[in-house]
């Protein structure tokens, strides 16, 4: 498309041409600003449109290429060159306006059309994209390409998959082809076909292009950035990496999504393309949340951004009750609301925010949500039922999709619902709201484990939370830390309070077990489930007044303290030692003093290794700081624990005498 040989005297035209043949351009764009007389002659002119074309900065080469249609208007190729650069600028009307004008010399009119066809593709008027795509001559292979795309767009997945499998037959395995299959089959929820496309590509990557330092960064080996080079633009590696990373993040695989992110080639942070700053901050959330905000809230503010950014903003905000926070990008962005929100998203995201003022009038929002779904999802399963008895396979597996779809935005729906009554502690009408959507929602895990909680917390029913519980924990048995520590723990004190005491222990010694591997094989790895499970343990015999057993259990738990002593464990490890001191100090029990000895050991271990442990979460959900401050160290609050016991203990023995 470029030609590098477009200088051929002066003195740095070998040093120039040189390292653009390395594909070290910024380099070369340093030394052509060196040279006053690039800015005004043809050949640095050239030089540096060129550079900057390739490392993608297309504004830069825009207004290069601009200058120098200005200076030689009888050179076409230039204002070609200009129109490609202001087309990936995004800067499509001034692109267009430039495509007019070019488009009436013949030797161009066929690139100029398929240029015209992208720019309306880009600024979504899908209807004259396709015009400009069929007004393109049928022997022109990028015909069906573009086709397919527009088929894409539409949402015709399958057929969209056709043009670009039969597009890779022609013309032989490309990596933007094989890209434009994965994603089709991304769409189709086919992830097995779209990551077999996606490891081609990395494949063909790192074969031809070791340049590029695949997976060297997830390896710990420290590399330069690659830049965005035209190179890395068409191995398709970067949009290959994103997809993988998405496909496992839908299948809640979250190591082997972020290691898709590092594997991709190496960049600084001010080079990365848009997608990929917005799965970084996606999947990397739950280990740096301010992060995680700064980087969609930057990508909000630029044009275009991935279509996803604004709806996965707000419901993070929601989930993490930042509900002014969802408000205000709402409202300073209607402008995106019906271009990037969906009626349900949108109507459910209103429910959400009006929850915090208005309970009540959240809950008829979201009943009325929940009565279309349940309508709808009656209707799919009747037409499933319809399509069987006609043995037609292909439209009950599309309507079965549609169940699914639909139950996936039902499920939100219902536990919305739920989590108004849940913060009320109205646990049986929350159970009521759960066995209302039992004929959809009885096969699935989320909605399985929301009623096991609320089963568990009404105190009397331990068998019926076992029931749901229990299922959840053998699904994943084999790999029991995967399994969320919370529910191993609320298993293991149902097991208790039903008497199957050899069913808690059998479990606890799996855990304990599994982490022991761990350890092992891992040293820096840190698990907290056997840790969690001690401290519920521990914190219900301690509520039913056997202080001894517990406290034991919560002392246990901890240990070995630098693995498993940190600021939540901390948190419930001292209200325990607090009810104990409190319910000593009136009286109300009595610890022997071996008791009370072995909690002074307890509590010099964790001032020990509790020095630059926080005891107060930040107090800001976007600070990352892990410093703790003056008198917020476990060391510190261990004193005045061991303090207090040590005064009750000599008060007791000064009684005694």
């Amino acid at each position: 498309m470029f030609s590098a040989n477009i200088i051929n005297d002066g003195d740095f035209t070998k040093t120039i041409y040189t390292l653009i043949k390395d594909n070290r351009f910024s380099e070369a764009i340093k030394i052509l600003h060196g040279i006053s007389e690039s800015s005004s002659t043809r050949a640095g002119l050239s030089l540096l449109a060129y550079c900057y074309f390739y490392i993608q900065d297309f504004a830069n080469a825009a207004s290069y290429y601009e200058q120098l249609t200005q200076m030689y208007p009888e050179d076409n190729d230039y204002k070609l060159y200009h129109i490609q650069s202001l087309y990936q600028a995004c800067m499509y009307e001034e692109a267009y306006q430039a495509c007019n004008k070019l488009a009436e010399e013949p030797d161009y009119k066929e690139r100029v059309t398929k240029l015209q066809a992208a720019i309306k593709y880009s600024q979504e008027d899908v209807l004259s994209a396709k015009n400009l795509v069929n007004a393109c001559s049928s022997s022109d292979p990028d015909r069906d390409v573009n086709l397919g795309c527009l088929l894409y767009k539409d949402g015709n997945y399958e057929e969209a998959l056709e043009k670009f499998t039969s597009a890779l037959q022609n013309q032989g395995f490309k990596p933007y082809l094989a890209y434009n299959a994965a994603l089709c089959y991304y769409r189709m929820k086919e992830y097995g076909p779209s990551l077999k496309y996606c490891a081609d590509i990395i494949e063909k990557g790192i074969r031809d292009h070791p340049e590029l330092s695949i997976g060297m960064q997830t390896e710990g080996i420290e590399v330069r950035s690659v830049g965005n080079t035209l190179t890395l633009h068409e191995t398709s590696l970067t949009e290959a990496f994103n997809l993988k990373a998405a496909i496992e993040y839908q299948l809640k695989n979250m190591d082997a999504a972020r290691e898709a992110l590092t594997d991709m080639p190496p960049r600084a942070e001010y080079e990365l393309d848009a997608v990929t700053l917005h799965n970084q901050a996606l999947m990397n959330f739950e280990h740096q949340p301010s992060e995680g905000f700064e980087k969609l809230q930057f990508l909000l503010q630029q044009n275009p951004f991935p279509p996803e950014t604004f709806a996965n903003i707000l419901l993070l905000y929601c989930r993490h009750d930042f509900h002014d926070l969802a408000a205000e990008i709402l409202a300073e962005n209607a402008h995106l609301t019906y271009k990037y929100l969906t009626p349900y998203l949108y109507d459910f995201l209103d429910a959400i925010i009006t929850q915090q003022t208005s309970p009540n009038d959240a809950y008829q929002k979201l009943d009325e949500l929940a009565s279309r779904h349940t309508e709808q999802l009656r209707k799919l399963t009747k037409q499933v039922q319809e399509h069987r008895n006609r043995n037609d396979t292909e439209l009950v597996k599309k309507t079965v999709i549609e169940y699914e779809e639909c139950l996936e935005r039902y499920v939100p729906v219902l536990m919305a619902q739920a989590k108004i009554y849940w913060n009320l502690r109205n646990y049986a009408q929350v159970e009521k709201i759960f066995r209302k959507s039992v004929e959809f929602c009885n096969d699935n895990d989320i909605w399985r484990l929301n009623v096991a909680h609320v089963l568990f917390m009404q105190e009397n029913k331990f068998k019926e939370a076992t029931g749901f519980y229990e299922p959840l924990v053998r699904k994943s048995y084999s790999d029991i830390l995967n399994v969320n520590p919370i529910i191993l723990a609320n298993l293991c004190v149902s097991y208790i309070m039903t008497s199957q005491n050899e069913e808690a222990e059998e479990l606890m010694r799996k855990i304990e077990k599994e982490e022991d591997q761990i350890a092992f094989e891992e040293p820096d790895k840190k698990y907290f489930h056997h840790c969690i499970v001690n401290l519920v343990i521990g914190t219900l015999y301690c509520s039913k007044g056997n202080y001894e057993f517990g406290i034991s259990r919560i002392m246990k738990s901890l240990e070995p303290y630098n693995k498993k002593l940190g600021t939540d464990t901390w948190f419930y490890t001292k209200r325990c030692f607090l009810s104990l001191i409190e319910n000593m100090t009136k009286h109300m029990i009595v610890m022997k003093d071996a008791v009370i000895q072995e909690c002074i050991q307890f509590l010099e271990n964790c001032e020990l290794h509790g020095k630059t442990v926080k005891t107060v979460a930040n107090a800001s959900f976007f600070e990352d700081t892990d410093t703790p401050d003056g008198k917020e160290t476990v060391t510190y609050e261990t004193r005045k624990l061991k303090c207090i016991l040590l005064k009750l203990l000599n008060f007791e023995n000064q009684l005694l005498q």
